[in-house]
């Protein structure tokens, strides 16, 4: 079987590329459109965001002629620029979901509600749907792959996000016959419940970042998020709330993020976790009950055992995702989904008092943030999911800072699709 760099090349050789839409022109989205423009077989010929000249910045940067991008929110006129083997800027994500000569849909946004509304929407008009969205796969994924397989197309998580790396170490443990006792990533700043996006505003500046972004990796949103994607695609789940969240070097993994037992931290195996201090990392902890396995590992220098670090060092992000775009289209294979439904939760928390009548303002903002729970425990509680917490919900009674927002402290003041698809989910998995 070809690797998916020579079916790429295949593809161009016979005058065809994969016509990607994409979703989001910031950070991730730039990098996106540039990497693309690079590869054989494939290009995004259809770029979405609600800034017009952050389309065209992208493109342009990525070496499109600006006269090759063409402004339009017509269906018609899209297909046609795209036959003409130009290039669409358009301000209405939607737009992208009808354009037939799109064959695979990105979404880059990090946006709850606009990951919802562009997956269900590309799905019901099969297109392969692409989510650098974790955001929305951990609160509606499991229906949005329901969906996806009644269409005959593929959803799927990204290469290059932590979860998809994760799920590459985890698929290649698995299929060698290892038994993966834990499955984790590095946090690279320090865990700050009071971020926002103020306090993070000036290293947003720097580093060319929108300060809500950063300030959702700062309170650990993101890592919360991250990791409830790898227990709802793989089983494991956190061994407490929020995980535990250790210090440690790739060194020390493997007598760290073990069973107490064996002298580690965890009550279980098959556990999701992270280390502050092995960022950008993924790792895997893996064992074996086999002598001559375990041989030749020690042989191999993984270690004295009986647990053993996988480790890549690095996460290309978006860079990566054209991948799952490439394995998608052409191999009609997820990088990472979700296949055990929902096992595991990201649950909104108070980043401050909150008081009747107040709205909450997002992932990244100055209300709420995440931590996960296993779904046992996050139904228990009657928990609100952080990716269904924006502007249109508002606080019916308070909730003091460091407590769980519940479903019965807010109300809606207008419907969303993510909320209606959580609906439909909860009722198809009850």
């Amino acid at each position: 079987m070809l690797g998916i760099n020579r079916k790429l090349v295949q593809l161009e050789n016979e005058g065809k590329y994969i016509r990607v839409g994409l979703v989001g022109a910031g950070q991730m989205g730039r990098g996106m459109v540039s990497q693309i423009e690079s590869m054989k077989g494939m290009r995004v010929v259809a770029l979405a965001d609600i800034a017009l000249e952050n389309v065209k910045h992208a493109y342009e940067t990525a070496g499109i002629a600006s006269s090759d991008i063409i402004a339009t929110n017509n269906v018609d006129e899209a297909n046609e620029v795209i036959r003409d083997h130009k290039v669409v800027a358009t301000t209405e994500a939607d737009l992208l979901t009808k354009i037939d000569e799109i064959e695979v849909i990105v979404d880059a946004t990090g946006i709850p509600d606009v990951g919802a509304s562009v997956a269900s929407r590309a799905i019901v008009n099969k297109k392969h749907v692409v989510m650098l969205n974790v955001e929305t796969d951990v609160t509606v994924g499991p229906i949005l792959k329901k969906m996806a397989d009644a269409a005959n197309v593929v959803y799927t998580g990204s290469a290059g996000d932590e979860p998809g790396a994760i799920m590459e170490l985890y698929d290649f443990a698995d299929a060698v016959g290892f038994e993966i006792v834990a499955l984790g990533k590095g946090k690279n700043n320090k865990l700050n419940y009071d971020a926002n996006p103020e306090t993070a505003a000036e290293e947003a500046r720097q580093k060319g970042a929108s300060p809500k972004m950063l300030a959702s990796f700062q309170d650990g949103t993101k890592t919360m998020v991250e990791m409830t994607a790898v227990a709802n695609a793989t089983g494991y789940i956190p061994d407490i709330a929020g995980m535990h969240g250790p210090s440690a070097t790739v060194d020390e993994l493997a007598s760290l993020l073990i069973p107490k037992e064996d002298g580690g931290i965890f009550s279980r195996k098959k556990v999701v976790e992270y280390v502050n201090g092995v960022a950008p990392g993924v790792f895997a902890i893996i064992t074996s009950e086999n002598e001559e396995v375990n041989h030749e590992l020690q042989y191999l220098k993984l270690g004295d055992g009986p647990y053993y670090v996988l480790y890549r060092p690095y996460h290309l992000a978006s860079l990566e995702t054209p991948l799952s775009i490439a394995k998608a289209y052409l191999d009609h294979t997820p990088t990472i989904a979700p296949w055990h439904g929902m096992v595991a939760e990201s649950v909104a928390v108070a980043k401050k008092d909150l008081n009747e009548g107040e709205s909450l303002d997002g992932i990244g903002g100055f209300t709420a943030y995440a931590k996960i729970l296993v779904k046992e425990e996050a139904r228990k509680q009657n928990a609100l999911p952080i990716g269904l917490v924006d502007k249109n919900v508002v606080m019916k009674k308070s909730v003091k800072k460091g407590d769980i927002i519940t479903y019965d402290a807010i109300t809606q003041t207008k419907r969303s699709t993510i909320w209606s698809l959580r609906e439909l989910q909860d009722n198809w998995l009850s």
